[in-house]
């Protein structure tokens, strides 16, 4: 069974030798997208070390790390424990994230700064905490589980789509800096997912306020989205796609997966003029 590890605050081109199992860290794995990823890489044969800020739902039959990604020493000490074990991270899969739900004018600086702080700069941390040991052996591959809602915004989601949408900036970049180290970046862009995400969103404070101007429209577009995110797909079909980026000699810099008419809306707004494909999205969320 797992055993727990870590504080509690938490070749060129990536050839291994078939007898060295590749060694995957994931983040944000004691459930949803994380937890599946991380139980079918162990049950393809990786040698995974499951990550996150609080103790998973079951045990685990892989080494576990208490690590909070929004804290710089537990994502430092997290991977150091993970190098003393093995020597040597593989791969790396970030996927904790959260959403908060509000309108902008809602949502305080605070509040914002808080979305930013685990979906984009946690995942940051975490790169640049794994990337020497990368570099010096001259092969890696890290996965950002980023969204559909990374590449086009949905309202009353802003600062989660914003976050989402500067991971992606960020990994378009670092994929290009790191690929002379012979280390690979890669985007992992679900659509609605059944996970606990739907239950773990936050609303904002002042969301909930009936002196909201917002009221009335951010119930109907959040009652539209969960109830979409309750009919999407079953974490597994993403962890699938999540283990054949991390096994692939040379990993594309995007997947998406999820239901089709999701995964084809950014093709469709980048087509239609943007005020038609603006007025079917205020039709769908009821705005």
């Amino acid at each position: 069974m797992g055993r727990s590890m870590g504080n509690s605050n938490g070749n060129g081109n990536g050839a291994r030798p078939p007898a060295s199992p590749a060694v995957v860290l994931v983040t944000g794995a004691s459930s949803g997208i994380g937890k599946a990823s991380a139980d079918l890489l162990h049950a393809g044969g990786c040698r995974v070390y499951g990550a996150s800020r609080t103790a998973p739902e079951k045990e685990a039959p892989y080494p576990t790390l208490r690590m909070d990604v929004g804290d710089e020493e537990s994502v430092r000490a997290g991977v150091e424990a993970m190098l003393a074990a093995e020597g040597r991270i593989d791969a790396v899969v970030n996927c904790a994230g959260f959403g908060i739900a509000g309108a902008v004018e809602d949502t305080s600086i605070d509040e914002a700064k808080g979305q930013f702080d685990t979906n984009f700069f946690g995942v940051l941390r975490v790169c640049r905490a794994v990337l020497p040991s990368m570099r010096a052996r001259g092969s890696g591959t890290i996965v950002n589980v980023s969204s559909i809602a990374g590449l086009v915004s949905l309202p009353f989601q802003a600062f989660y789509s914003a976050s989402k949408f500067a991971l992606e900036g960020m990994t378009e970049a670092l994929r290009m800096e790191v690929h002379p180290f012979g280390i690979h970046v890669v985007l992992v862009e679900p659509g609605d997912t059944r996970t606990r995400f739907t239950a773990n969103r936050r609303r904002v404070a002042a969301a909930q306020c009936e002196a909201s101007p917002y009221r009335s429209a951010f119930a109907e577009a959040i009652r539209v989205a969960e109830n979409e995110e309750q009919q999407g797909v079953d974490p597994m079909p993403v962890a699938r796609v999540v283990a054949r980026a991390v096994k692939a000699s040379a990993p594309d810099l995007r997947y998406t997966v999820g239901p089709t008419m999701q995964r084809l809306a950014p093709l469709i707004r980048g087509v239609l003029p943007y005020s038609v494909y603006e007025t079917l999205m205020r039709k769908h969320y009821g705005l």
